[in-house]
């Protein structure tokens, strides 16, 4: 914890390291109320920083040194300095060996970072500057080194000793202990460095990699959970073969192996050879988890895996190069998500999330562009930005080059770099060297922060069957950037006639025309296409597919937007015609609110989606989709002011208008869906997830009636599903009825079957945090005193604090400000054991610009109460400094 100002780190400072590690040699003694480590660093002089042999300064903190030597020299104290964060030697000359003995705590290491325990496991998490609270060393990601690790614990406690890479040895030693050796053959940074000790069973099998090798793959697990792993044995498999097929990656050691630990700050973590999971990340079996985590369970094990090569055999130079791995392996990770779903509802997901997100952060005081200039804290820096918009970066690329193209340019990069670590220049100069083309322009997307405006008109000349639009992009100013360069931005469309039929796209100037669909790249603040050929005015269908992360702006009118959701071939913009249509009804609704007028919503968007419900032919997930009504979180990021009040009222007048005048088709298709799943035994795949998706959502609009045959429904349907999706959405909107009996004993039902399921207990406990009802800080308080509940682990900390905050947006937002006094309480608590935790949870009260001048001093007085609470650490200083900057 610090008192003063931690220092800015800028990406313009770097430097090269003045040393180099070849060999790292590790031993761990475990005991329980201590552990030691002794590190060997075969070292030297980096040829690239010049000559002479300047200080070698190691990172080190919270550790207790008990020896230090050079050259097996011990060193006396007056040969060395020792601060809390560096241990400084002076080499005699320019290649030497470092050894150093140290005392750690993991078990009272409540921040998650380094060694620590879970329970009676220990385990790490190294990312990003974590291995430095293991032992002295130098902790960046340009420091590569191969690592030998031995680890040394008791037998009957800690059976299971595991490594990065191969296992070389294992045996007993005195004292009822055994050791166990793992060499990891590939060079890496310490911060893919695992280790993990522990009374565990595991699910094994084998994968068969294109050159005929086999890969022994393990997924360890506490004994009580040997019965949640297949999906994800299932899904590791499978994004195997995936990354051989699309991308020629095939896997370089002879075991994969995957932990699951139940305290842990992120989803899970890559680390070379064995990744360490959340335990939310890996546990799934239809009675305990939904469709939905089913779902994040194949990307999750996906991401990491594909890490391997986006990650760990090419690592990134520095942080501020975060994405380099990042986004690329999200846009891979999405890429194998499409391929085993549907391609289309994924689309839309993934962008309805950034969209509500993301964009919110591009607009709040944290945003920074996906290459960031500068940061104070690494943590506070795995944002959705450099996640999610970084993912969308890429994909741009990929949209820009085509699919051929970016293979080229990814194999290259891959070649080229194996064993490196780059940067995101780097990844671009392959990109434009396998396809010959120039990315100057476009690598802006890595340095410039803010979501682009992208206005769009048209012009018709019936004399000269021309069509034109002409595109203007703009970017708002954002913190430390006032100006902003025209982005290249690919915009995917086409056009359409009044039969909804696609045309020939003939632009001037061309001598023929270039299919129905295509991308037009838009470099210029103001730039114009004219399609020729034109018989009557066309209809565009604009940035299909979500073909760049803009705020597009088209003059639809609300039929244009009802004709695109019948006829648009592209079924990511037959949703977004929808959500445009439902935004501009909804946003009458509020403005009938604050007038203090009677709500009358335009029954053109009832039609349109009693169209959709009665379209058999169209995915069922699409449907559900298309029924769901854009979020509060989104209405708010949309708003220039957001009236928390009038948003609420409006969309639930909406969703209530909607199911009165949709149930007999909501109900006929309900009863339809739910006939199957009692008659089909639930399957983890795409079409299951489609119907129950239609399912849940149509029992969410009827539960809006009252009627008590859905009231019925909805109890038969907790009470008898033989699957999580079903039951908790059942127990959901239980919770948001008006049926206090009901919803009290499901509740109590629920809570009791599933006592000893940490997991599904947080799903309880994220449902009534996210219950709409009033008195919602007031069930939030009441379930923190819940046997379930502790703050020290993450997982519960998201599940209910978080839903709270951030999806409770009419409970959170309270006019007496109860609940910014709640949430800063609950900052400062966290602070003082798991800053990351506690910087992520700000993020609701970073937004305070964007409500009314009232909520905006309440929420500001909160954060200047947390800024000058005391011993506050560099992760929440930085969040709540630029918040009120």
């Amino acid at each position: 914890m610090r008192t003063e100002q931690p220092k800015m780190i800028y990406l313009k400072d770097y430097q090269a390291p003045e040393y180099l590690i070849d060999e790292t040699h590790l031993t761990f003694e475990l005991f329980e109320d201590h552990s030691l480590v002794h590190a060997q660093l075969v070292m030297r002089r980096n040829p690239a920083r010049g000559e002479g042999l300047p200080p070698l300064a190691l990172d080190g903190q919270q550790l207790e040194l008990l020896s230090v030597k050079l050259d097996d020299v011990e060193l006396p104290p007056a040969d060395y300095q020792l601060t809390d964060s560096h241990l400084t030697l002076r080499p005699q000359r320019a290649q030497f060996v470092v050894d150093t003995s140290v005392k750690i705590h993991p078990e009272t290491n409540t921040a998650l970072e380094g060694l620590y325990t879970s329970g009676s496991l220990f385990c790490t998490q190294c990312e990003a500057e974590g291995f430095r609270k293991i032992t002295y060393y130098l902790d960046r990601p340009d420091v590569m080194s191969i690592f030998t690790t031995t680890v040394i614990a008791d037998q009957h406690k800690y059976p299971v000793l595991l490594s990065n890479g191969n296992p070389v040895g294992s045996g007993p030693v005195e004292d009822g202990r055994h050791w166990a050796t793992w060499e990891d053959p590939f060079k890496k940074p310490a911060y893919l460095f695992a280790l993990v000790a522990g009374d565990l069973w595991c699910v094994e099998d084998t994968f068969t990699t294109r050159s005929n090798r086999e890969v022994a793959l393990r997924i360890y697990v506490e004994p009580e959970n040997i019965d949640k792993c297949q999906h994800a044995m299932n899904s590791l498999k499978k994004s195997m073969r995936w990354d051989e097929d699309t991308y020629g990656r095939e896997y370089d050691l002879d075991i994969f192996m995957i932990v699951a630990v139940n305290d842990f700050n992120m989803g899970a973590m890559e680390n070379k050879g064995l990744n360490i999971f959340n335990s939310s990340a890996v546990l799934a079996r239809a009675e305990t988890a939904t469709d939905a985590a089913h779902q994040r369970v194949e990307a999750i094990v996906a991401h990491e895996y594909f890490h391997n090569w986006s990650g760990n055999r090419v690592t990134c130079r520095d942080w501020f190069q975060l994405s380099l791995k990042e986004g690329f392996t999200v846009f891979r990770d999405a890429g194998f998500s499409a391929d085993m779903n549907s391609p289309t509802v994924k689309r839309i997901q993934d962008v309805a999330y950034l969209r509500t997100h993301q964009f919110a952060e591009d607009a709040g005081p944290m945003a920074h562009a996906v290459r960031p200039d500068s940061f104070i804290e690494i943590s506070n820096f795995y944002t959705l930005t450099v996640y999610e918009k970084g993912s969308e970066v890429v994909g741009m690329l990929h949209t820009l080059l085509g699919a051929e193209g970016f293979r080229k340019g990814s194999d290259l990069y891959f070649d080229r770099h194996d064993g490196q670590a780059v940067t995101c220049d780097d990844f671009i100069k392959a990109m434009e060297d396998a396809n010959g083309v120039d990315l100057t322009q476009f690598k802006r997307w890595y340095s410039q922060a803010g979501t682009p405006r992208l206005n769009v008109t048209e012009h018709y000349d019936a004399a000269k069957q021309t069509y034109s639009l002409t595109f203007a992009q703009s970017c708002p100013a954002t913190p430390g950037q006032t100006e902003k360069l025209p982005f290249v931005i690919p915009v995917a469309l086409g056009l359409l006639n009044a039969n909804g039929e696609e045309l020939p796209l003939h632009l001037q100037g061309e001598s023929a025309a270039v299919g129905t669909h295509r991308v037009l790249s838009v470099t210029e603040a103001q730039q114009t296409f004219t399609f020729t050929g034109m018989a009557q005015q066309p209809l565009p269908s604009l940035l299909r597919g979500f073909s760049a992360p803009v705020k597009l702006h088209f003059p639809y009118s609300r039929d244009q937007l009802m004709f695109l959701m019948q006829h648009d071939t592209d079924g990511f913009n037959r949703w977004e015609a929808g959500q445009q249509l439902a935004v501009q009804v909804l946003q009458d609704l509020i403005g009938q609110h604050q007038r203090g007028e009677a709500l009358v919503m335009d029954p053109r968007l009832v039609a349109a989606l009693r169209s959709v419900l009665g379209n058999e032919q169209l995915d069922q997930a699409m449907v559900a989709e298309m029924l769901s009504l854009p979020g509060e979180a989104y209405l708010t990021e949309i708003s220039e002011i957001a009236d928390v009040d009038a948003i609420h009222a409006a969309r639930e007048f909406a969703r209530q208008h909607l199911a009165e005048s949709l149930h007999e088709a909501l109900w006929a298709r309900y009863q339809a869906n739910r006939e199957v799943s009692k008659a089909t035994p639930y399957v983890a795949q795409a079409e299951h997830f489609a119907r129950r998706a239609l399912q849940n959502i149509a029992l969410s609009y009827l539960m809006l009636t009252g009627k008590p045959q859905v009231l019925a429904a909805a109890l038969e349907q907790f009470e008898h599903s033989d699957n999580m999706t079903e039951r908790l959405t059942a127990l959901a909107v239980l919770v948001n009825s008006p049926f206090d009996a009901e919803k009290a004993k499901a509740l109590a039902s629920f809570a009791e079957h599933f006592k000893d399921n940490p997991l599904v207990m947080d799903q309880w406990f994220s449902v009534q945090a996210g219950c709409t009802l009033p008195g919602g800080l007031e069930r939030v308080k009441a379930l923190m005193q819940h046997p379930a509940f502790t703050l020290k682990n993450p997982n519960k900390v998201r599940a209910l604090i978080g839903a709270f905050a951030g999806q409770n947006l009419i409970n959170f937002h309270a006019a007496d400000g109860s609940g910014y006094r709640f949430l800063a309480d609950l900052v400062i608590q966290l602070n003082a054991f798991n800053p990351q935790i506690a910087s992520r949870q700000l993020a609701p009260l970073t937004r305070w610009r964007k409500y009314d001048s009232a909520r905006q001093a309440l929420m500001k007085a909160e954060l200047e109460r947390i800024r000058t609470c005391g011993d506050l650490s560099s992760d929440v200083f930085e969040v709540v400094s630029k918040s009120l900057a």
